[in-house]
């Protein structure tokens, strides 16, 4: 979990806390102690979401942190390598850096400091389940029959069919509830002694409705986020509040049962049983009937104020549930923009082969797509690899040549641009360009200007259009494609590419077709190969490297990605050579 992550997830979840303490207090006399309650699951629906994954919470492309955003033309590791063929001239692999805040180190210290705590709540956890386990095998069947004919008769009172076993524990001073699967109420040894039978119902249907409304699997859900949340101390206040409310509404479910002379034997019998909780709350996989002093006092105040819920206030609550639940779906965009590490794609494909082409990867970490058209089949070398999404850097080009035709920015007959006067560190940046001299040294600038004319928003429903990668243009006109927030995994460039081929989107055929001759590489034995170089460099080093691209033999056409990334030597160059030998070994070209 990187540290935007975390602070994101912090966020959200303080927030929400906040809010439904607010509501709380706003609303104190407007909702009942059930949906006061119930407002609490929506707070354990805010927590889930951060750990979904996500696709799941798809509303647009992922934001991207990248810190300073300014290029630095004069780095001083500028990829400026010639490709160069036997049988025609390759493009130049042409690259600048572009800065960007490394959070690696401090990504690692939160990771580290996030886990240790996680650590330290699971051993707690487990402490606290080994005094549960104690006070489980120091427990005895209870016999007394006339008990058990009380606790049958809350069970049907309560609709409860499901069979619960009855029990007794000298380990403990107040009744509790615990088990999922097979659920235990404990009494106190000798209860049946000290209590009368009227005091012994009351704890009977107070436990019952703590198993009739799925408490006890709340308890393990609310244990597991305070593991994951621990770092955020309002979840500690939401939890202690949250339990607070459950016994309340669970208090008023029993008033409910009972005549309007019992309320006060229930209070007093809670009372008697105060701060003899054997268990920590904060830890406590169990419902216990006994609570703090503190909290002890606003039950009370609650039993003696407690009127049936009318249907007005019943309707109130439900109004102020669904406000709290709007509210919670309003940080759904939010929480899809937090950056999960690995932004990868759902793929799947009947007519797909997976080989091992690791030899001519020479220790490279990358992958490669290749997707034969007559066949409708694909091969693909690192299926985890192939489905991750990386920038797209110098390959964008192709589409922001094609979307600046499109949108009259440039013309076919015109695509001429003159240089700024800017010093670039390539000499063949420092001139006027065109759309055949701008790809082929793949000129930064060219391409920048265009989507200067073009409009981000254009062009983002231009990348919608095409479903280009995630479609994500946070990172800025200029940098969006450079190592920022626009993304895209090998799989989706040759989808993309081949979409490009056969214009599925209904572009100018005429516009498709220049950008076709525009990228044109070398021809040999009746086969034409078309690609694209591009190099992804970071603080001056070499970290992502691409090339991608088609060759139309007579009989078919092959589209291919092939990605490398590396902490300082990936390139255009290499990812090039690469592909090249795969598809020499493959007859392709």
């Amino acid at each position: 979990m990187s540290a935007l992550h975390l602070a994101v997830s912090m966020f959200i979840s303080s927030f929400i806390v906040i809010v439904i303490l607010l509501i709380r207090k706003i609303f104190k006399n407007q909702i009942s102690s059930k949906w006061q309650y119930n407002l609490w699951f929506i707070f354990l629906t805010a927590l889930t979401l951060p750990l979904l994954p996500t696709h799941l919470l798809d509303f647009g492309g992922n934001f991207t942190w990248n810190g300073d955003q300014n290029r630095n033309p004069s780095s001083s590791n500028p990829t400026t390598e010639n490709l160069a063929t036997e049988n025609g001239n390759w493009m130049n692999d042409f690259s600048t850096s572009v800065n960007r805040l490394d959070l690696t180190l401090l990504n690692q210290i939160i990771t580290i400091i996030w886990i240790t705590g996680m650590l330290v709540m699971i051993a707690l956890t487990i402490h606290a389940w080994t005094k549960l386990r104690r006070i489980k095998k120091a427990t005895s069947i209870v016999k007394n029959q006339e008990v058990l004919t009380l606790f049958e008769e809350c069970k049907q009172r309560l609709h409860i069919s499901q069979q619960l076993v009855l029990v007794k524990s000298p380990l403990i001073k107040s009744p509790l509830t615990f088990g999922i699967f097979k659920t235990y109420i404990i009494l106190p040894r000798d209860a049946e002694a000290w209590l009368s039978m009227d005091e012994l119902k009351y704890i009977l249907l107070h436990e019952l409705n703590h198993y009739k409304y799925k408490d006890i699997a709340t308890n393990y859900l609310m244990v597991l986020f305070q593991i994951l949340y621990w770092y955020n101390p309002l979840i500690w206040i939401a939890f202690r509040e949250m339990r607070l409310d459950r016994e309340i509404a669970c208090d008023s479910a029993v008033l409910k049962l009972l005549d309007q002379n019992q309320y006060a034997a229930y209070g007093n019998t809670i009372i008697n049983f105060a701060d003899k909780s054997y268990l920590t709350g904060q830890f406590a996989m169990v419902n216990q009937l006994a609570s703090s002093k503190k909290q002890l006092k606003k039950r009370i105040e609650r039993i003696a104020a407690f009127t049936t819920e009318s249907k007005r206030l019943k309707l109130k609550s439900i109004l102020i549930f669904m406000l709290l639940a709007g509210i919670v779906m309003s940080q759904v965009p939010i929480v899809s923009a937090i950056p999960y590490g690995d932004d990868r794609i759902n793929f799947e494909h009947k007519r797909t082969v997976y080989e091992d082409l690791s030899a001519f990867f020479n220790g490279h970490d990358g992958s490669f797509v290749l997707y034969d058209l007559q066949k409708s089949q694909y091969h693909i070398y690192n299926k985890d690899k192939s489905t991750l999404r990386v920038s797209p850097n110098s390959t964008y080009k192709i589409y922001s040549a094609l979307f600046a035709l499109e949108s009259g920015v440039i013309t076919r007959q015109q695509t001429s641009m003159k240089w700024n006067g800017k010093t670039y560190p390539y000499k063949t940046w420092n001139q006027n360009q065109n759309l055949f001299t701008a790809m082929e040294n793949s000129v930064t600038w060219y391409f920048q200007i265009l989507d200067k004319k073009i409009q981000l928003e254009n062009i983002q429903a231009y990348l919608e259009n095409i479903n280009y990668g995630n479609q994500n243009v946070s990172g800025g006109i200029e940098d969006y494609w450079l190592e920022s927030s626009l993304k895209i995994s090998p799989i989706e460039q040759v989808q993309t590419l081949k979409d490009f081929y056969t214009n599925q989107f209904g572009f100018d055929e005429k516009n498709v077709q220049l950008i076709k001759d525009a990228i044109k590489l070398a021809t040999k034995d009746h086969a034409t190969l078309y690609g694209k170089t591009a190099t992804g460099t970071v603080n001056g080093k070499n970290v992502n490297g691409w090339f991608m691209g088609y060759v139309e033999t007579k009989n078919n056409t092959y589209f291919f990605a092939t990605n490398i990334e590396n902490n300082d030597h990936a390139n255009g160059i290499i990812a090039a050579d690469i592909t090249k030998s795969i598809l020499e070994d493959k007859g392709i070209y």
